[in-house]
């Protein structure tokens, strides 16, 4: 048996089963975008950040004060709500002191998904440094839980994911397929991250949308050191973030 905690990577939440959650942290990636929207809500003062799985459970928060609703399916802001997922929506005051409740494709199911677990964080890019250290500190058995698309593998993701584990794995017992696969689409990425992107399927899709600042922003690595932990049903700054040194 390892002595150090184990780092493993989840391509897909369709594998999610394959993986016993109690005793755990779960780290939901969903670089473009909800966790990182999620991320900047936070950093832009918002007090929490409410992940619902459908469209309806978002709706029924409508009449509650302070409350921002947002939504997302297949890339695009749900007809009828003023928010999408862009995290260029929730910045300049728009969430301060707010509860932001956010409904997407597939980063928020993932989180409904990981509730079993000891400890669920989000992130991406932007807050890389941060989260990591705070996997470190926390020292457990931890999975990287890939939020795909439709259930199915993506690039950037996976490639978020082999950062993670690059950067982690002195510290923690790697010992995955998966794990050694996300490494090198990483290191076969981060030279030129963006160029990369570009041969995924989800930028393709974000880009006829007109939203390709949104990917190169959410790529930017350390905006923040704010990390999203689940707290009950709601995300809120972890212990480390803002006064993080």
């Amino acid at each position: 048996m390892p002595d150090k905690s184990t780092l493993d990577v989840i391509l897909t939440p369709n594998l999610l089963s394959l993986y016993p959650l109690e005793g755990k942290v779960v780290v939901v990636i969903d670089v473009l975008r909800a966790t990182t929207t999620m991320t900047v809500a936070l950093d832009q003062g918002a007090e929490r950040v409410i992940p619902v799985e459908s469209i309806e459970e978002c709706l029924s928060y409508k009449d509650k004060p302070n409350h921002i609703l947002a939504g997302e399916r297949g890339g695009q802001k749900v007809e009828g709500f003023n928010y999408g997922n862009s995290p260029f929506e929730f910045m300049d005051g728009v969430v301060n002191g707010k509860t932001l409740v956010l409904t997407t494709t597939n980063g928020t199911r993932a989180i409904e998904m990981s509730k079993g677990a000891y400890k669920v964080i989000v992130g991406g890019f932007l807050n890389f440094t941060a989260l990591t250290k705070w996997i470190t500190a926390e020292s457990r058995d931890t999975l990287l839980l890939c939020s795909g698309w439709r259930d199915k593998f993506n690039l950037e993701d996976t490639v978020f994911a082999g950062a993670v584990v690059h950067h982690l794995k002195e510290f923690f017992h790697v010992d995955s397929d998966a794990a050694f696969a996300a490494e090198k689409l990483y290191l076969n990425s981060r030279r030129n991250m963006m160029h990369f992107m570009k041969q995924s399927s989800h930028y393709r899709r974000l880009a006829r949308f007109g939203v390709v600042n949104d990917i190169k922003y959410c790529l930017r690595p350390d905006l923040t050191t704010v990390v999203p932990v689940l707290k009950g049903n709601a995300l809120v700054c972890a212990n480390v973030g803002r006064d993080m040194e």
